[in-house]
């Protein structure tokens, strides 16, 4: 499966989903996306103390916070970035991940859903680098597209995890 076979195929899958099983991957896939140490490159020169605190914050409760609430971190973050284009990779993920989020939480829109899947699938790139022209040759990267697929398909919500009641549990 080539790149633009794969974002058809990713395309296809969200517009089909229901709407509780576009949440679940949403929510998983979001989860994914801020882990913690996708944060470990968010440097002194790259962002202020303001920014990366709404940033932890932020991706600590992304499960948690409202979109009002999300879109103020955002801000802050936006505001506290001090470089023009030499964000750390894993920082500008999460940055992403989060507005797409914010997005969704926001308007509903099945496109930021689209958008989480292919940043996901780019994480996953960015860790294996991916052939063009087989997309899906890495066990890794096939192992993402099963993910994604499996969660979206319909009667995927019926089979995963409550993240969001699992979150609220761990939290103190």
């Amino acid at each position: 499966m080539n790149y633009s076979e794969l974002e058809a195929d990713i395309l296809r899958l969200v517009v089909g989903a229901t709407e509780g099983g576009a949440r679940v991957f949403g929510e998983e896939t979001i989860t994914r996306l801020v882990r913690p140490e996708l944060l470990r490159g968010a440097t002194e020169d790259e962002l202020t103390e303001d920014a990366r605190t709404a940033l932890s914050d932020a991706c600590a409760n992304v499960l948690t916070i409202s979109a009002a609430e999300l879109q103020d971190r955002l801000a802050t973050i936006y505001d506290g970035i001090l470089v023009d284009d030499d964000l750390d990779t894993g920082v500008l993920t999460a940055i992403s991940a989060l507005a797409h989020w914010q997005s969704y939480l926001e308007h509903n829109r099945r496109g930021e859903l689209y958008e989480l899947a292919i940043r996901s699938i780019e994480d996953v790139d960015h860790e294996v680098s991916a052939d063009l022209d087989d997309f899906l040759a890495t066990p890794e990267m096939a192992a993402e597209h099963e993910r994604i697929r499996r969660l979206l398909e319909p009667g995927a919500e019926a089979e995963a995890p409550d993240l969001r009641h699992a979150a609220q549990e761990s939290s103190p």
